[in-house]
């Protein structure tokens, strides 16, 4: 009688790395800040063209 045995995939190396790194706070994404941005320049921008005008 022959015994087999189910055969295990291989791990993945990178993983325990990626376990063992500890991650850092979170800031705010990317689109939020060029949107804060934009909202500032336009308003700069209005101001700057309201005060040209008499």
């Amino acid at each position: 009688m022959k015994i087999t045995l189910p055969r295990i995939a291989p791990r993945n190396p990178l993983i325990q790395p990626c376990r063992l790194r500890v991650a850092g706070p979170h800031g705010p994404r990317g689109g939020a800040q060029r949107q804060r941005n934009a909202r500032e320049l336009r308003r700069e921008c209005e101001r700057l063209h309201d005060k040209r005008q008499p």
